[in-house]
């Protein structure tokens, strides 16, 4: 299953691609309602609902051909988003454990010597800082000299596989940020190789070296992040601009290729532009995640969860949505984002009890 994996990793798949691909397995997981304080922050309920589908407490799973395998990528997102909401810290320092398992690790990396995987290196990489954890030895892996080693002459991070080269601008993206965090830096050669990917009108696109540059809303996104943080202050505005001008009339985002808003993509583009100083347009964003997250009208078992898209809430995507919407309506740019002072319990939508007879 190693290209089926390495899909799992990235943290933005097209997100047409995600809802009507592999879905979350259904969690195994203890009731904390009754323990859980209660929020009205949009982005708490969602992190909140988003603890309670972990699998054991401490990890998601996706089925493919009726068959559940450990979903280190989207596991990833839930520690990202908690963070990005303050709250489910206990569920993000189980999760943080269960990632650092060296089977997890390996299954999701490659052996470091004939498979090693750059997009999904650098987000692990990412999640170890995020939770402060020692990325030279997170379970026994050095993070940052792994991903640096994936570098080519070019500046590009690639994968080496026998499988073939899956690396694209998510990987390269989440890389920079990631190493930008890091004591040596993000890589010169390697900045230049994503600012240099930029099309004419500003977007940038999935895969590298396409005859035609197409820009799309998630890798613009990240891109975006990537190249602020690293000091490509125009570069980034430029990727911020082209979100703009392909924002919906409903304030959210489109997959590539798609019309619809979706949250995935929605939540990602939401959080470069507020991060960005955008503020007008991320406000709509915003508000448009929102409107499809579950309010206290829904069934109790999915308040607080984002619905894909306006077509209604899908448990075989409620949980990818909502962990990348959370990183919209959190609004705080994965290259400072922490998880430091983070409310432990994971809150539930605070809805006015029944009325009674």
């Amino acid at each position: 299953m190693p290209t089926l994996r390495r899909t799992l990793g990235l943290l933005a798949i097209p997100a047409l691609a995600l809802a009507t691909a592999l879905p979350a397995a259904t969690a195994a997981h203890a009731d904390t309602t009754s323990s859980s304080s209660r929020t009205v922050r949009p982005d708490a309920a969602a992190a909140g609902w988003l603890a309670r589908q972990l699998v054991g407490g401490d990890h998601f799973e996706s089925v493919f051909n009726g068959t559940a395998y450990p979903d280190q990528g989207l596991t990833i997102d839930a520690v990202l988003a908690f963070a990005a909401s303050h709250s489910s810290d206990e569920a993000a320092a189980n999760a943080t454990v269960w990632l650092a398992k060296p089977e997890i690790i390996s299954g999701y990396l490659g052996d470091g010597t004939t498979e090693a995987y750059a997009g999904a290196t650098a987000k692990l990489l990412l999640a170890a800082e995020v939770r402060d954890a020692n990325p030279a030895n997170f379970g026994g892996v050095d993070l940052p000299a792994r991903l640096r080693s994936l570098q080519t002459a070019e500046g590009r991070f690639s994968d080496r596989s026998q499988w073939g080269d899956y690396s694209n601008a998510f990987g390269q993206s989440l890389a920079l940020i990631a190493l930008h965090r890091t004591p040596g830096g993000a890589p010169a050669a390697a900045v230049d190789y994503l600012a240099n990917s930029q099309c004419a009108d500003g977007g940038f696109p999935v895969a590298f070296g396409q005859a035609t540059c197409a820009g799309d809303p998630d890798a613009t996104a990240l891109a975006a992040q990537a190249l602020a943080a690293t000091g490509r202050t125009a570069k980034a505005n430029a990727g911020l601009t082209w979100l703009t001008t392909h924002q919906n009339a409903d304030g959210g985002f489109a997959a590539a290729g798609a019309t619809a808003s979706n949250a995935n993509t929605t939540g990602l583009a939401t959080q470069a532009l507020l991060s960005g100083g955008r503020f007008g347009a991320g406000l709509k964003g915003w508000s448009r995640l929102v409107k499809l997250q579950q309010g206290c009208a829904a069934d109790p078992a999915v308040r607080g969860a984002v619905a894909y898209d306006a077509t209604g809430f899908n448990a075989g995507n409620g949980a990818r949505a909502t962990a990348q919407a959370v990183l919209g309506l959190g609004g705080a740019p994965l290259a400072t984002l922490s998880a430091a002072g983070a409310r432990p319990d994971a809150p539930t939508l605070a809805c006015p009890a029944p009325a009674t007879r």
